[in-house]
């Protein structure tokens, strides 16, 4: 459980002077972003980021004011203190929970989205206490932390009346209670200065199977692509880590300037796709393939051994970030897909609606390139991401990180960095040439396969199997001849 929260000194008193600035509204919502460690029971707070207003430009959170009914009979003054004392906060849960979830795609590993923080009144704060936990609620589903076994999340509470900073734990769940949230210690600190960077370039090929129309599993793309990615985070847990060239020890923590070089060593395991391979429903196989450039920030007193936890999150993060993006297009693109078993309605995919393929009714190669993750400079010297699809520009990541991070990118392009290739998410191979290769050499022809395949089959060079037992009989019948004719000299 979170005990006490330090939050980082300077982008705090950015955002006291912005809020406690004239005309800012009377009412305010917005993301904490920042870090839980159950490990020390505590959680370090970066920064906070406003939520923007609706596709309606509606603000996400207004001031409700509910006039108390002996109003009539107060004076003025009474009457300002009742509507003030009676106000309460109205929140689109929703736009904020989908706020959450865009961001926590742009944060890396050691950075998650932590909760809320409330700009309003000491009396609407507290008349509103059941939105707001609703809220939360809703903010953590959008954007869970990374295999963390935390049921609690932060709220953030900025008074104007009177001018002050509170902390809270918030108690996920389903029911509220008085217990739901409670306060916990808060203070100020150096936190973003302290971080320290961890680097990995990581290299993957992950080969998955393709199952028949009968299997029960799912057939789609993006079925197999989601199976895939979480069987490897399962495999990555085991892997140990070499940082700086020194293998990583359980409890080690030292404080040092620069970034800290990560490489993984994942465990010997069987391949998956291989072994599946020996059933019967299986038709093809898919790899996918590339190298991610994987961040993580480390918190003051935390063990290296949580680093590389971070680093293994962000790995598994930004591909399943990846996915979502890519099938979301897919998503859009669902008017123009031809539905139907024809042979030419399983040439009308294309690149946006592939995720959504079924795959054993697809009879040619294809291949899809996923987003490339790029690192834009964010607080201190650390990073933020964003991923571009390959006909995309720096230029469409302005509106975007000025929208959900309220920052601008540097106008000097060569301060973002690119360090992953264009093509470094591709399925390589189609799930028919795959199965007719050496992934299923040593399986039987089924006879039941279509034509298609058989044709493709017939471009591979036969073996002369006729040759080889005509030479054997040529071979026997000169054995026999000569056999006879020694035989005939001993006679004589």
């Amino acid at each position: 459980m979170v005990r006490a929260v330090v939050g980082d000194e300077l982008q705090f008193q950015f955002t006291e002077d912005r809020l406690f600035k004239p005309n800012v509204s009377a009412a305010q919502i917005g993301l904490v972003i920042g870090k839980l460690s159950p490990a020390l029971d505590r959680a370090f707070v970066f920064d906070l980021i406003t939520t923007p207003p609706n596709d309606a430009a509606q603000p996400p959170c207004s001031l409700l004011e509910t006039p108390a009914k002996d109003d009539k009979r107060r004076g003025s003054k009474g009457k300002s203190q009742s509507q003030i004392d009676s106000s309460s906060l109205d929140i689109d849960c929703d736009w904020v929970a989908e706020h959450a979830r865009q961001v926590s795609r742009m944060l890396l590993g050691g950075m998650s989205v932590v909760g809320i923080y409330i700009w309003a009144s000491e009396s609407a704060f507290k008349n509103s206490s059941l939105k707001i936990w609703q809220t939360v609620n809703q903010v953590a589903e959008a954007a869970p932390v990374f295999d963390i076994d935390v049921e609690e999340r932060l709220i953030i509470h900025i008074s104007y009346s009177p001018r002050r900073w509170t902390c809270r734990n918030c108690l996920l769940g389903s029911r509220f209670n008085s217990t739901s949230v409670r306060p916990c210690d808060f203070k100020m600190g150096k936190v973003l200065a302290s971080l320290q960077t961890f680097k990995c370039m990581y290299n993957f090929e992950l080969r998955l199977p393709i199952f028949s129309e009968t299997a029960s599993q799912g057939n789609t793309l993006k079925d197999v692509l989601h199976n895939g990615i979480s069987q490897h985070a399962m495999e990555l847990k085991g892997a140990r880590a070499i940082i700086d060239g020194h293998l990583e020890l359980e409890e080690q923590t030292r404080s040092s300037n620069g970034v800290h070089e990560v490489e993984l060593l994942l465990p010997f395991v069987k391949d998956m796709t291989t072994e599946a391979c020996s059933g019967k429903e299986i038709v093809g196989a898919v790899v996918f393939s590339g190298s991610i450039c994987s961040f993580s920030y480390l918190s003051p007193k935390e063990s290296f051994s949580q680093a590389i936890e971070d680093i293994k999150g962000d790995i598994i993060m930004s591909l399943r970030s990846r996915l979502d993006i890519i099938c979301d297009e897919a998503d859009a693109d669902m008017g123009s897909t031809v539905e139907g078993d024809t042979a030419a309605s399983r040439e009308t995919f294309s690149d946006k609606s592939l995720p959504q393929a079924v795959l054993h009714l697809l009879r040619k190669p294809c291949g899809l390139i996923f987003p490339r993750r790029v690192l834009i400079p964010w607080l201190a010297d650390s990073f933020i991401c964003d991923y571009l699809q390959p006909s995309e520009t720096f230029e469409v990541l302005k509106d975007h990180f000025r929208e959900l991070m309220s920052i601008e990118t540097p106008a000097d392009t060569s301060k973002i960095l690119e360090l992953e290739a264009e093509s470094c998410f591709k399925i390589t191979k189609s799930f028919w040439v795959a199965t007719t290769s050496s992934l299923l050499s040593s399986k039987p022809v089924d006879q039941s396969r279509p034509r298609s395949d058989s044709k493709a089959d017939s471009k591979q060079p036969v073996k002369p199997t006729t040759s080889y037992a005509s030479t054997a009989i040529v071979v026997l019948l000169l054995a026999l001849l000569i056999g006879l004719y020694f035989g005939v000299l001993r006679s004589q």
